[in-house]
């Protein structure tokens, strides 16, 4: 058993620390809220292992101080995301995240997403601005064919959510397989011939270079006219100005946006403007306990750090997770 000595580096440091601590009362344990103390820290305290949030604007972020330290050997990431401290030397610094820690309420967002068109929300709340009863009718989402662009723990739990939903569920990964509440699994270059045959489509792939302007003006103009699309991935992955055109052109129904390219979104973007667009702060992750769920994760991962067993959900720099 091995006694690395830990740093937490979260919004939330204090609490997260003494929740490490309970499960690992041996180990010296540091706690650091700002990105501004985290260099500082690391010198003075030679860490070996910090577990990382990411929660302020990446910009900021003290990438350099995590993967060129000479003290530290493995950052547990708090989020799924990786990008804002790409690249690392897998030769002397291992990298997890906590892929999953959210995928469950992201789940739920991209299926309110889904019942948010179906019902005609946005009409109805137009109609309720004008005091105007109107003569309308909803829409089942059962039947509806579910476009899931990922198949990692994000898109599984979607599929989980859709099948029971009475949805057709059609996936692609980047190395097919059968996967459990997903009808058809595919490739990503399969995707040409899968954008027309989904009334929602979820994205739900990390920003890789083979990802970056996937659903670009090609996939618009594939798309079903009364498509829907939803994005909880990382801003990049659909190209934003593809999506403004098919959108000032009616050519798809709406899109559930939660990432993207500049955040925050500039307040004279031009996606604030449609009504049948959704926009949420990057938020379809976030969730009361969340940040400790995350935590937990790393601990128990600590827990084999120390006993030299093999670290759940290593990241590979070259894939993005």
């Amino acid at each position: 058993m091995i006694n690395p000595t830990v740093i937490i580096h979260t919004e939330n440091a204090e609490a997260a620390r003494d929740l490490v601590a309970k499960q690992h009362p041996d180990l010296p344990i540091f706690a650091c809220d700002t990105y501004e103390d985290l260099p500082a820290l690391i010198e003075e305290t030679q860490a070996e292992v910090v577990y990382a949030m990411r929660f302020l604007d990446t910009p900021d972020y003290p990438r350099e101080t995590l993967v060129e330290s000479a003290s530290v050997k493995w950052v547990s990431v708090g989020g799924s995301g990786i990008n804002h401290i790409t690249p690392w030397d897998t030769k002397r610094l291992i990298v997890t995240n906590s892929a999953g820690v959210a995928a469950d309420m992201m789940a739920q967002y991209a299926l309110g997403a889904m019942l948010h068109f179906s019902l005609g929300f946005p009409a109805f709340r137009a109609a309720q601005n004008r005091h105007e009863w109107i003569s309308a009718e909803v829409e089942p989402i059962d039947g509806k064919t579910v476009l899931i662009i990922g198949l990692g723990n994000t898109g599984e739990a979607v599929g989980a959510r859709c099948k029971p939903m009475g949805q057709k569920t059609i996936g692609v990964r980047a190395q097919p397989k059968p996967t459990d509440n997903v009808d058809e699994v595919y490739g990503i270059d399969a995707l040409p011939d899968l954008w027309h045959h989904a009334d929602f489509i979820v994205v739900c792939v990390p920003l890789l270079d083979s990802t970056k302007g996937l659903v670009s003006s090609d996939a618009f103009a594939r798309m079903k006219p009364d498509a829907v699309i939803i994005d909880v991935s990382r801003g990049g992955v659909i190209d934003e100005g593809s999506l403004i055109r098919a959108l000032d052109e009616n050519s798809i129904r709406g899109a559930a946006l939660d990432v993207f390219m500049t955040e925050p979104l500039p307040a004279d973007h031009k996606l604030w403007a449609y009504d049948n667009v959704i926009i949420t702060p990057h938020c379809s992750s976030v969730y009361a306990g969340w940040d400790l769920k995350s935590v937990e994760m790393f601990s128990e991962n600590l827990g084999r750090y120390r006993r030299g067993e093999t670290l759940t959900r290593i990241v590979d720099p070259k894939r993005g997770y």
